[in-house]
């Protein structure tokens, strides 16, 4: 055996048992990977034999290479004969026609196969790498982890968990928060998928989840399952409105989840960069849970639309009607999205000038699509007030009390029309 063949012997034993003992990769899948990989080495390395078979010997791990070749009465120029003199050396039962086995290892293999290996076990390291890494986080979305930014890219950034790199994409980034490289964040796993590329590890800290998880690693009421979180509406970075009741009639949830001096949900504030958080009480009564989810806003009266599916009026005198509707209609918005119902605040009528009244019938007229704001007008001064009261009139009054003509009366009652049909269509 060549010196140099026998030194990657040596190597070749060296990687193999530390591969399998400190890496866990098999002994016999990584022989056969190698074995494998070896065989278009040898096509290069050699023009003998039309089909190599490369062979490593289990236990010293040498390493042969050989083919299959024709037995002739002489060995021609092509690369796959063999005389039949030869051939007798080999197998002395064979005969003209016959195939052999031929070793056809050649002279520098030694380099050719310490460069193929190192390459295969490179591979085998990444594949079983990627392997562990899925098979450890496959189960875990869902959790909340901590890792470190460790790049960008357009947008997106990837984060470092130790033994993953976790991508966070940029539509689950909070738009107020800015990261810089090696800054330590938490994050919410939101799935975890095993692609061509490796295993992805896809994170998020604006999903709604990622503050449930905080509420109930924080709150050990919620962990031991006392108290749920029944509801929950978020505008990542700006606001999160969660709802919970208790199911120990000792345990106060909104305390519970306030914790004494606020220190539980200070923690879960500072961790979400001062995001505000509404802790409300919630309830199988409608009605309750609208006047529980606009607190602190004292609310004159709350009632059900008996013509609507899920629909709620909220009646807030003046002082309060601002703060029940909140920040760009945050407050209100949010409630909606809590109860899952449409919730409409009005100011209270005692209180409402008749210009206010007027006014606002416009606006309402106005945002249909089909009715211009001067045809609003005309409507509202002719006491067409709502888009029932233009359904329920004739065309022809519309035109003689508003003043339009046919063309524009026809328009207007098809576009209060197709307005109140996809209003129904979006209720249901």
């Amino acid at each position: 055996m060549p010196k140099g063949n026998k030194m990657m012997n040596e190597e070749l034993i060296t990687l193999v048992n530390y591969m399998e003992k400190e890496r866990g990769i098999n002994r016999e899948t990584l022989l056969q990977a190698l074995e494998s990989a070896l065989v278009t080495a040898s096509r290069k390395g050699s023009e003998d034999g039309k089909d190599p078979k490369v062979e490593i010997n289990r236990e010293t791990c040498e390493i042969k290479v050989f083919a299959e070749m024709e037995v002739t009465e002489k060995a021609s120029r092509t690369a796959d004969t063999i005389s039949l003199a030869k051939a007798k050396k080999i197998n002395p039962d064979c005969n003209i026609g016959d195939a052999v086995e031929v070793e056809i290892t050649p002279r520098d293999f030694g380099r050719i196969a310490a460069q193929t290996a190192k390459q295969t076990i490179l591979q085998k390291i990444r594949q079983a790498e990627r392997e562990i890494v899925f098979e450890e986080y496959k189960d875990r979305a869902g959790e909340i982890v901590s890792g470190v930014v460790r790049r960008f890219e357009r947008g997106d950034i990837l984060v470092d968990l130790g033994r993953a790199e976790a991508i966070m994409p940029s539509q689950e980034r909070v738009s107020i928060e800015e990261y810089q490289i090696g800054d330590r964040i938490r994050a919410y796993i939101v799935n975890v998928q095993n692609n061509t590329g490796g295993p992805s590890v896809v994170l998020s800290r604006s999903h709604p989840d990622f503050v449930r998880r905080l509420f109930e690693l924080e709150v050990t009421e919620i962990a031991d399952g006392i108290v749920e979180i029944k509801g929950m509406a978020r505008e990542a970075g700006f606001r999160t409105k969660i709802a919970v009741v208790s199911h120990d009639e000792k345990v106060d949830p909104v305390g519970a989840c306030v914790g004494m001096r606020g220190i539980r949900v200070k923690n879960i504030v500072r961790e979400l960069s001062g995001e505000k958080i509404d802790i409300v009480r919630w309830s199988d009564d409608v009605k309750t849970y609208v006047t529980n989810a606009l607190s602190p806003a004292k609310l004159l009266k709350v009632y059900i639309d008996p013509d609507k599916l899920k629909l709620v009026h909220v009646v807030a005198d003046a002082e309060q009607l601002s703060l029940a509707i909140g920040k760009r209609g945050q407050n209100v918005r949010l409630t909606a999205k809590l109860l899952g119902w449409k919730v409409d605040i009005e100011k209270d009528e005692g209180e409402v000038t008749f210009e206010e009244k007027v006014s606002r019938a416009v606006k309402q007229l106005a945002v249909i699509e089909g009715i211009s704001q001067e045809n609003a007008e005309a409507l509202v001064n002719a006491g067409f007030l709502t888009v029932e009261g233009i359904l329920a009139a004739e065309q022809a009054d519309i035109e003689e009390m508003a003043g339009f003509d046919a063309e524009t009366a026809k328009a207007i009652c098809e576009a209060a029309s197709a307005f109140i049909q996809d209003e129904g269509e979006e209720l249901e």
